[in-house]
């Protein structure tokens, strides 16, 4: 993969916990940004959404991004 993926997400959130776990286990570095934390952010994860803010969200250098993926739909992405 080139290019830095950015993991969208707040501290609290145990999907945002296990998305990064997986992303940490495999050896991807990615970037992280607490939703929480900024608005900008929150806004452009909106904007993905459709005004929802929906986590974690996965944005990808190709232009790419997941919501809220399962265990198994992040690593079908990472093996594609």
């Amino acid at each position: 993969m080139t290019g830095t993926p950015i993991v969208y997400g707040a501290s609290w959130c145990p999907d945002v916990r296990r998305s990064r776990a997986l992303l940490d286990g495999r050896g991807i570095a990615y970037e992280y940004v607490d939703v929480e934390a900024s608005e900008q952010a929150d806004a452009a994860v909106r904007v993905l959404q459709d005004g929802a803010r929906r986590i974690p969200t996965i944005v990808w250098p190709d232009g790419g991004h997941l919501v809220e993926p399962s265990d198994e739909e992040l690593a079908a992405y990472l093996d594609r």
